[in-house]
């Protein structure tokens, strides 16, 4: 096999997790040239990903994205497609992409008749993290599941950028709020509380960071107004580079289902986790799941009166209040033991409060 066609447009978590494909067909397949169709967002977090061809994918563009992607294409003709998105609109890019063996989701973890571009699929994994779903898309191609390993490339300048807002004398706690969705979001009041434990009680320095949108530099403003303690606010100041830099270098993260944590999980660092609206085992930082305070249980008993067994996996709990069934003593307990075990991992490095 010579040459494989990645598609996955978004969003910035699924992407990350796109990544230990890349690096394992990259060692499976020395020689196979990798072509990896992308959303513009996703593209400047990894873009620069060494022997990956990428194409930009622009969805806001209509008709004239898929022209483009046509353009882009044309006399091209790859041995595999990974589809690895079930939306409408990647599934009518995919049918721009010529390629012989065309790998896709089971019939359980398809939609949007994606069915219908594919003619191979990954084998059936129930309740399976996204990741490693991911990760089996090599399966149908006679290789090995991608492992948990990770690259994303930055520059000197990020790590440079990401050192000047950490302190040098304490652990940095770096505070990712927003989600994508709304209902995803634990109130700005209750991460407030946080990251005043964080600082008074465990002598952290918090710093908060979300994108430009004015929905998030308001959801960052309302927490450090909210904060007895003072944070550390670079909210729309830095790139998705930096922030990754940013996370790779702070001692631990806290955010809901979204990107951020899956980028600080893919880097290394602990993510402690605000889950109520969706399932951490399916779509939680995957290195942190212990560190995870998960309310999702109680969320479907009280919003749709099943248990995690009985309903879809998967299924969102996106619904009014589910948030806030995270208490704030759910998550500075979770703060407490995260502390506690860096204490007994490295008793000898562990900073003293202030």
């Amino acid at each position: 096999m010579q040459s494989i066609c990645i598609l996955r447009l978004s969003a910035i978590g699924d992407v990350t997790h796109v990544v230990p494909v890349v690096l394992s067909l990259q060692e499976q397949l020395p020689n196979v040239r990798i072509t990896w169709i992308i959303g513009k967002i996703e593209a400047k977090l990894i873009g620069d990903l060494p022997g990956v061809e990428f194409i930009i994918f622009d969805k806001k563009a209509g008709r004239k994205g898929y022209a483009a992607l046509r353009e882009a294409l044309r006399g091209r003709r790859f041995d595999a497609l990974l589809h690895m998105q079930v939306a409408l609109r990647a599934n009518l890019a995919a049918a721009l992409v010529p390629a012989r063996v065309k790998v896709g989701y089971d019939r359980a973890r398809s939609k949007d008749l994606h069915s219908l571009f594919i003619n191979t699929r990954i084998t059936p994994a129930p309740n399976q993290h996204v990741r490693d779903c991911l990760a089996s898309f090599l399966e149908p191609l006679g290789l090995q599941p991608a492992p948990p390993r990770w690259t994303i490339p930055l520059s000197e300048s990020d790590h440079e950028f990401a050192k000047a807002q950490l302190a040098d004398d304490r652990r940095n706690l770096v505070i990712s709020p927003c989600a994508s969705h709304p209902l995803r979001n634990w109130p700005a009041e209750r991460y407030a509380r946080l990251a005043d434990h964080a600082v008074a009680r465990h002598g952290m320095k918090v710093i908060l960071v979300g994108s430009p949108a004015p929905f998030e530099a308001e959801y960052c403003a309302a927490i450090e107004n909210a904060m007895k303690e003072k944070a550390h606010n670079i909210c729309g100041k830095d790139t998705l580079k930096q922030l990754t830099a940013l996370l790779a270098h702070a001692d631990l993260a806290v955010a809901p289902d979204t990107g951020p944590g899956h980028i600080a999980s893919a880097v290394g660092t602990d993510v402690l986790g605000i889950f109520a609206a969706s399932n951490p085992y399916r779509s939680g930082p995957y290195n942190s799941l212990e560190w995870c305070v998960n309310r999702y249980p109680e969320t479907l008993a009280q919003f749709t009166g099943k248990t995690v067994d009985q309903a879809r996996w998967g299924a969102k709990a996106e619904f009014e209040g589910a948030m806030e069934l995270v208490t704030v003593e759910d998550a500075t307990a979770m703060l407490d033991r995260w502390i506690e075990a860096q204490r007994v991992a490295k008793p000898e490095t562990t900073p003293n409060p202030k």
